[in-house]
């Protein structure tokens, strides 16, 4: 994606450059010897020591080399995103999405219905809103809720219709099948664990299925589609699938999967996770 590169990678950490800023933090994926030099990594402006946390810090914390901004601007695709080094040890952005938004962007349909789930700092949301979707924006944590409304509003899609929503995603799924509500899309990128507003806990392994089987029930109309994703070891792109698939109640519903990847500037792949996405009944 633009404003966004991976300088290097491995030996379980990674180098990034974040418009004119460089982030050097762990990754257990990175696995492998790294291709620059030690004096890439240390002229990071900051770099992450500990472990990287998902929706809670993770145990470490940031040590900045030089001033940093609390959050700057990255522009991708006519889209302005905020980042930053939040005390979890991510950023505001996962660009490995990239080719997600792509796909997004051309299976939503003007007028369309579009909901987010674990809709993080927003990136989905405003890809959906700028085709012209009506979006529900539905995210566990308010901090979070509102940095993604910063960044609609960076991304001058302020006024479009989107929905921002600080609600447990399962619950909330659950709350929207009792009101008889159904979308043309449901997008969901679900953390390893965490715990939801409210503080419901969640862990893949064992919520992921009946949560596929709500939004399943959830989505109808001939521009309904899936778009689900995961970082979490172990859900490779062949089991998304077909988790999908049974919840679709069709093995052979035409399912794409492949990883999440980011490619350095060496030419290695650095896989972080896999999607399955259900273009829907299209002709």
């Amino acid at each position: 994606m633009r404003g966004h590169s991976l300088l290097d990678f491995g030996e379980g950490g990674r180098l990034e450059r974040w418009s004119d800023v460089v982030l050097a933090r762990p990754d257990s994926r990175a696995i492998g010897r790294r291709s620059l030099a030690a004096e890439a990594w240390n002229g990071a402006g900051a770099t992450f020591e500990g472990r990287v946390g998902g929706d809670r810090a993770g145990g470490g914390g940031w040590r900045a080399h030089r001033p940093l901004p609390d959050r700057w601007p990255v522009d991708h695709a006519g889209l302005r995103f905020l980042v930053g080094c939040a005390p979890s040890g991510h950023t505001g952005l996962f660009p490995e999405q990239a080719a997600s938004w792509v796909w997004l962007r051309d299976h939503v349909a003007s007028g369309a219905t579009v909901l987010n789930l674990f809709a993080y700092t927003g990136a989905a949301t405003l890809v959906a809103g700028a085709a012209g979707a009506s979006v529900v924006h539905v995210d566990g944590s308010r901090p979070t809720v509102a940095w993604a409304r910063r960044n609609a509003a960076l991304s001058g899609l302020a006024e479009r219709p989107i929905r921002w929503i600080v609600d447990d995603a399962a619950a909330f799924v659950a709350r929207e099948l009792r009101r008889g509500r159904r979308y043309d899309g449901v997008v969901l990128d679900p953390p390893s664990y965490g715990h939801g507003a409210g503080g419901r806990s969640w862990r893949l392994e064992d919520d992921l299925l009946p949560l596929l089987d709500q939004v399943a029930e959830l989505v109808g109309g001939p521009r309904g589609f899936v778009l689900l994703t995961a970082h979490t070891p172990g859900f490779w792109p062949d089991r998304l699938a077909e988790e999908l698939a049974v919840s679709l109640g069709a093995p052979d519903a035409g399912i794409e999967r492949g990883p999440l990847t980011l490619t350095a500037r060496s030419g290695a792949t650095l896989d972080l996770g896999a999607f399955a996405r259900w273009p829907g009944k299209r002709s």
